[in-house]
């Protein structure tokens, strides 16, 4: 997700909605929206997603902040390596790579400054033949928050985790984020086929990005390529709004292909963003430590 919005006011108080502590800080040349998070035995951390920058003043007072509050460790995302370098020269040995990134290392964004025509002959073949094959099935896109199409993007996602193996997060926190940030920011798009939703994605427009949070698909109609539709109408609709970039998150040849081929297709000669990933400032060692090792056994069983 974009810097700019997981640094918004608007993250931060979707982020109490759901019971999280948040601070904000502010200086010269510096903001940091910083989330306490709470773990069993080990206790409370900070988490500065997508930042914090520079200077290195800020660091300190983040780090005098989370000191007054009794915090084990916090947890950053430089945005490049100049920064991480800056912060590693302020807090030294203190500071180690995360035990696993919170944001995606690596993403995928597209410049949708260019004409419709220039960004579908940026396309694979195949992506572009799967755009017209749900237009030919008639596939309908509504935009709305509307109490079925909630309660239907709750289903997907719930057909799309166990399909894939992984833990969603849970109903309440999608009902909160769709309550609490402003329409005009967050949109869910839906995909009807013969009266049935069968895709749905969580579309954020901040700033001059657009990031496409969230989708979910039923496993019944892979057929009629709907989530390729679904995203060629977010891209258009971002375009006028005004956006001129379009974020499709997480990528990874590694980790995974399926998605990441999927993304890829809609720029074939666009190469993935790299960030430095996430990194911890210790300031408990023996809660911090006590942590890695519970994540180790947890990983273990």
């Amino acid at each position: 997700m974009a810097k700019e919005f997981l640094q918004s006011n608007e993250w931060r108080k979707f982020q109490e909605s759901v019971g999280r502590k948040t601070f904000h800080l502010s200086g010269e040349n510096f903001l940091a929206n910083i989330i306490e998070h709470e773990l069993p035995i080990v206790g409370k951390y900070f988490y500065i997603p997508k930042g914090p920058g520079t200077p290195s003043q800020s660091i300190e007072k983040i780090i005098n902040l989370a000191k007054e509050n009794k915090i084990g460790w916090i947890r950053i995302e430089p945005e490049t390596e100049e920064i991480l370098e800056i912060i590693k020269n302020t807090v030294g040995a203190d500071l180690v790579s995360a035990p696993h990134n919170v944001q995606p290392r690596e993403i995928f964004v597209i410049d949708i400054a260019k004409s419709e025509e220039e960004l579908l002959a940026e396309m694979k073949s195949k992506t572009r033949y799967n755009i017209r094959l749900a237009e030919k099935k008639k596939i309908k896109i509504f935009i709305d928050k509307n109490d079925k199409h909630i309660e239907e993007f709750l289903r997907l996602t719930a057909v799309m985790a166990k399909r894939q193996g992984i833990v969603a997060h849970p109903e309440n926190y999608y009902r909160k984020m769709l309550e609490v940030i402003p329409g005009d920011i967050l949109k869910l798009y839906v995909a009807e086929y013969r009266g049935e939703v069968i895709a749905a994605n969580l579309v954020v427009c901040y700033g001059e990005t657009c990031i496409y949070l969230h989708g979910a698909s039923d496993d019944n109609f892979r057929n009629v390529m709907a989530p390729y539709l679904l995203q060629w109408q977010q891209i258009r609709d971002a375009k006028k709004a005004g956006c001129v970039r379009y974020d499709f998150g997480g990528v990874s040849i590694d980790k995974w292909q399926g998605i990441t081929k999927f993304k890829t297709g809609f720029s074939s000669k666009t190469l993935p963003t790299i960030f430095p990933g996430s990194y911890d400032i210790i300031l408990n060692n023996k809660k911090y430590w006590a942590y890695r090792l519970l994540q180790k056994l947890k990983n273990i069983f």
